[in-house]
C-alpha cells in the first residue's frame, strides 16, 4: 500500500481534529479579545476619572491662595483651569464615550454638580477679594459649610470611583472566565489532535518512513546548507520516498549548475566593478605617469591569469616602447617596430594560438608561438599603442576573456587619446603661433615656479627684456607679413642661443623674455650682448628684398642683487626703457640703470 493510501485516514481524520480544534482556538481568541477589550475600557475610564477630584482640590487651592494673598498669577491660574474643565455635560460626556454606564453618570454627575456648588462659591470669593474685601473672601472659603461641601464632593467622586471599579472588575473577571474556559477546551483538543498524529508516527510510519527519512532529512539539510558534496541514497521501491529521493537528485544537480552559475556570475559582477574603477581613475589622470600606474595596478586584478605590457606608439622613433609591465611577461620584445605586430596592422585583436591558429608577430619570443593576444589601441589621431597579454600559467586552456579585454584596451586608448589630446591643447594655448616660443602665459607658470625656487634657495636669477628696435618700420615699409618674418628669425636666433628653449619667451608684441636661472650679472650681461649682436647680424629678406638691419634694446636685471625676486620682470622692463632712450641696440643692466641714476 502506496503511504498516500496510509496517509489519507490519518489525515482525514487530523484535519477534523483540527478544524474542532481550530474553532476552539477562535472561540479562545474572541474571549481573550473580549478579555482585553474589558481591560482597555478599564483603563479609559480609570484615565478619564483620574484626574476629577484632583481638579476640584487644585479649583479650591488656588482660590484659598487668591484669597490669601491677592497674587493676580493666581487667579489667573485659577480662572484657566476652570476653563479648561468645561461644563458637566463636557465632562460626563467624556466618560460616557470611554464606556461608562447610565447609573454611573448619574453618580458622577451628582459629584460635579457639588463641584460646579464649590465653584460659585469660589468664584464669589475671588469677587469679594478683588473688591479688597479679604475677611469675606476667606470666611467663604475656610468656613465649616464650604468643608463640608469639599467632603461631599470628595464623597461624590469616589462612590463614581467605586461604582465604576466593581463594574469594570465585574466584567473583567467575567470575560477572564470565559477566555480560560475557550483556552482549555482548545488545548485539550490541540493534545488530542497531537496524540492522534503520534500514534500514526509510531505505529504506521516508522518502519516504512523513519529510517528512510532521517537519511534523506540529513542530506536535505546539507542541501539546504548549499553543501552539494552529500548524494541523496539510492531507494527503489516505487513510492513517495523514492520520489523524493529522486527529487533531491535532481535538486542537487541543478544546486550544482547553480553554484556554478553564481561564481560566474560574482567574478563577472566583480571584475565589471574593477573595469568600472579602473575607467574612472583613467579619466582622472593628468599625465601618461599617472595613467601607467593605474593600469599597472588594475590590469592584474582584472585577469590575474594574464601578465602583459602596456606598449606606447613613440611618432619621432616610429616604435612601440614599453610603458609599464606587470606579473613579468617573458615572451614580447621591449621595444619594437609597428610593423612587427599583426594586431597594429589589422587594426584589431590578434591571437597567433589557441583555438584559432594565426601567424605569430614578430616582437614574439619563443617557440612554439606562446599563447598570447594583442589588442591594439587606436585613437582619433591613429595609432596610439598596444596592450599585450599571454598566458602566465603552464596551462595552455587557461581561457583569455577577450570581451573584457577588449573593453579595457578600449578604455585605456580613450584615456591616452584623451591625454593627448589635452596635452596638444594645451600646447596650443602655451605656445605663441608665430615664433613657436612659449606665450605669457606659460611665462607666468615658469616664472612663479623660476622665482620660488631661486628665493627657497637663495640663489641668483637674471631676466632679460628683448625689443626689437623700429619695428613698426618694417610692418609700415614692407607690410606685416615682413613684419612676422622678422619675429620669427629673432625668435629662432633666441632659441639657437641658449640651452633650453623653455626659458625663451614671446612677451608681446616685439618684445621678448629670457629667464637665466642660477646666472650671476656678469655671465649675464655677457650672455645679453652676445643676443644682441646675433640679432644685429641677422639679414632677413622677403619677396626678394632686403628688410635691412635689424637691432634689439636689451634690459638686464638680476635678484637678489638689483631687485627682490617679485620685481625681478619690471625691473628688467625698466632697464629696457632705458636702454631704448639711450638709443637703442644696447644692453642695459639694472645697475648701471641706478649709477646713471646717482
Amino acid at each position: 500500500m502506496r503511504l498516500a493510501t496510509i496517509t489519507n485516514w490519518a489525515y482525514g481524520a487530523t484535519v477534523a481534529l483540527t478544524l474542532a480544534s481550530g474553532t476552539t482556538m477562535l472561540l479562545a481568541s474572541s474571549a481573550q479579545q473580549e478579555e482585553r477589550t474589558s481591560v482597555s475600557q478599564r483603563y479609559a475610564l480609570d484615565r478619564a476619572t483620574a484626574t476629577i477630584e484632583e481638579d476640584v482640590l487644585a479649583l479650591s487651592e488656588l482660590a484659598r491662595q487668591y484669597a490669601i494673598n491677592g497674587d493676580a498669577s493666581d487667579r489667573l491660574a485659577y480662572a484657566k483651569l476652570r476653563s479648561e474643565l468645561g461644563t458637566v455635560e463636557a465632562r460626563t460626556r467624556q466618560i460616557k464615550d470611554a464606556g461608562a454606564g447610565e447609573d454611573e453618570l448619574r453618580s458622577l454627575r451628582e459629584a460635579l454638580s457639588w463641584a460646579d456648588a464649590l465653584q460659585v462659591q469660589q468664584e464669589q470669593a475671588i469677587a469679594a477679594r478683588r473688591r479688597g474685601n479679604a475677611d469675606a473672601a476667606l470666611r467663604a472659603l475656610f468656613a465649616p459649610e464650604y468643608e463640608r461641601e469639599l467632603d461631599r464632593s470628595r464623597a461624590a467622586v469616589e462612590r463614581f470611583q467605586y461604582r465604576l471599579d466593581q463594574r469594570t472588575a465585574d466584567d473583567l473577571r467575567a470575560a477572564e472566565k470565559t477566555a480560560r474556559i475557550w483556552r482549555s477546551t482548545s488545548e485539550a483538543m490541540l493534545a488530542v489532535t497531537g496524540l492522534l498524529f503520534l500514534c500514526v508516527l509510531y505505529f504506521i510510519f516508522r518502519r516504512r518512513v523513519l529510517h528512510p527519512v532521517v537519511k534523506l532529512s540529513d542530506v536535505i539539510g546539507r542541501l539546504a546548507a548549499q553543501d552539494y558534496e552529500a548524494e541523496p541514497p539510492q531507494y527503489d521501491q516505487i513510492d513517495e520516498i523514492g520520489d523524493m529521493a529522486q527529487a533531491l537528485r535532481v535538486f542537487r544537480e541543478n544546486g550544482i549548475e547553480r553554484q556554478r552559475l553564481e561564481r560566474e556570475r560574482d567574478a563577472d559582477r566583480a571584475v565589471r566593478d574593477l573595469l568600472s574603477r579602473m575607467t574612472q581613475r583613467m579619466q582622472g589622470c593628468d599625465t601618461v605617469t599617472e595613467l601607467k600606474n593605474v593600469v599597472q595596478r588594475f590590469v592584474p586584478e582584472v585577469a590575474p591569469q594574464l601578465a602583459g605590457r602596456l606598449y606606447l606608439f613613440d611618432p619621432a622613433r616610429n616604435v612601440l616602447v614599453e610603458g609599464c609591465s606587470w606579473l613579468d611577461p617573458i615572451h614580447s620584445a621591449a621595444e619594437f617596430s609597428p610593423l612587427a605586430c599583426w594586431g597594429l596592422r589589422r587594426g584589431a585583436p590578434h591571437r597567433p594560438s589557441g583555438a584559432s591558429f594565426d601567424v605569430p608577430c614578430g616582437h614574439l619570443i619563443g617557440e612554439p608561438a606562446p599563447e598570447s593576444l594583442c589588442l591594439p589601441l587606436i585613437g582619433q589621431q591613429g595609432t596610439l599603442g598596444m596592450l599585450y597579454l599571454e598566458n602566465r600559467t603552464a596551462d595552455r586552456a587557461t581561457p583569455l576573456v577577450e570581451t573584457y579585454l577588449e573593453f579595457l584596451a578600449e578604455n585605456i586608448g580613450l584615456a591616452l587619446d584623451n591625454l593627448r589630446l589635452r596635452e596638444a591643447l594645451r600646447l596650443l594655448a602655451m605656445i605663441d603661433p608665430l615664433t613657436t616660443l612659449p606665450n605669457r602665459r606659460q611665462l607666468d607658470e615658469v616664472l612663479a615656479t623660476a622665482l620660488a625656487d631661486a628665493e627657497r634657495s637663495g640663489s641668483s636669477i637674471c631676466c632679460a627684456m628683448i625689443d626689437v628696435d623700429h619695428f613698426k618700420r618694417f610692418n609700415d615699409e614692407h607690410g606685416h607679413d615682413a613684419g612676422d618674418a622678422v619675429l620669427r628669425r629673432v625668435g629662432q636666433t633666441l632659441k639657437d642661443a641658449v640651452r633650453d628653449t623653455n626659458l625663451v619667451f614671446r612677451y608681446g608684441g616685439e618684445e621678448f623674455l629670457l629667464l637665466l636661472p642660477g646666472m650671476g650679472e656678469a655671465a649675464a650681461a655677457v650672455r645679453a650682448e652676445e643676443i644682441r649682436s646675433r640679432i644685429a647680424a641677422l639679414r632677413v629678406q622677403y619677396e626678394g628684398k632686403d628688410l635691412g638691419p635689424i637691432t634689439a634694446s636689451v634690459g638686464l636685471a638680476c635678484a637678489p642683487s638689483h631687485t627682490d625676486w617679485q620685481s625681478l620682470v619690471q625691473t628688467a622692463d625698466a632697464a629696457l626703457l632705458r636702454a631704448k632712450q639711450a638709443g637703442r641696440n644696447q644692453v642695459i643692466t639694472a645697475s648701471e640703470r641706478r649709477r646713471r641714476s646717482a
